[in-house]
């Protein structure tokens, strides 16, 4: 069993919904990511999200294209977030760390290279938005290989055949995209994604993550009543962003982000009280 899967079985016997906060790698400054994952977990996450730099960020609101552009800018790079990742593990062996991002970087590095350093970093999973289903058994042979999950996205405009072939390819769990449009962007329905969840879950036993949306403890759980998870990224980024532009130090921001993560926390651990 995976580490991600490992966690989210853990957490539904304790009757525990998943949070998933979500950073870019090297925002707003290198040094901070390390520190930051980690105070993230000690706030109450269950799994990282690392968000690898790109130039063409298509699926993000401005929020998170401005924190992609402030990455790169410090020389963050795919190399950089799986050498987070393997700092990271020197002292947290347990959490789950997934890295979100696009094709080109893995495609470049080569998808048997990315798996072999990806899995000696101790990264547990991948999601890239822009492999669909019908071109994912490349990567994934090399991730299975090493014992990799990889996460796709579902969005509310996905047809139901499509699920289907999207879920057939997957491991760990599902992303539902609980808005239309890009991160940040809109206000939640839950009944309607409660419904969208219902439809996933007759193709899929895998738990379901909703992203897109999740602002603050009200609206994870709002959602978290129908998923299995959240995932919090534009509402986390821009906190420190906000507070890094207000010129905060290092602790300071630390402090901005796992004030919002604590918050996010309680608002999902109070669904099962």
């Amino acid at each position: 069993m995976s580490r991600i899967a490992g966690r989210f079985q853990q957490l539904a016997a304790q009757g525990r919904k998943a949070l998933v906060p979500y950073i870019v790698v090297g925002d707003p400054d290198m040094a901070l990511t390390v520190p930051l994952m980690h105070a993230l977990v000690a706030a109450g996450a269950d799994i990282i999200e690392l968000g690898v730099p790109f130039s063409d960020p298509m699926s993000e609101g401005p929020v998170i294209q401005q924190a992609h552009e402030r990455a790169l800018a410090n020389g963050a790079r795919l190399r950089d977030a799986l050498d987070m990742v393997a700092a990271f593990r020197q002292r947290d062996a347990d959490t789950p760390v997934l890295l979100m991002g696009y094709a080109n970087p893995v495609e470049h590095m080569g998808y048997a290279v990315f798996a072999d350093r990806a899995a000696a970093a101790g990264v547990d999973g991948l999601l890239t938005v822009d492999i669909p289903p019908e071109e994912v058994a490349g990567v994934n042979a090399e991730l299975h290989r090493v014992g990799l999950d990889n996460i796709f996205l579902v969005a509310p405009t996905t047809p139901d055949a499509r699920i289907k072939a999207i879920v057939d390819q997957a491991s760990g769990f599902i992303y539902y995209v609980a808005l239309k449009g890009v991160t940040g962007a809109g206000n939640l329905d839950a009944a309607d994604v409660a419904r969208h969840l219902d439809l996933i879950r007759a193709h899929t036993p895998l738990p379901l993550a909703v992203g897109f949306g999740i602002k603050d403890a009200a609206s994870a759980r709002l959602v978290g009543a129908s998923a299995d998870g959240v995932v919090v990224g534009s509402a986390l980024v821009d906190r420190v962003a906000r507070a890094a532009a207000a010129g905060a130090d290092h602790d300071a921001l630390l402090a901005a982000a796992s004030g919002l993560v604590a918050e996010i926390r309680a608002g999902l651990d109070s669904i099962a009280s």
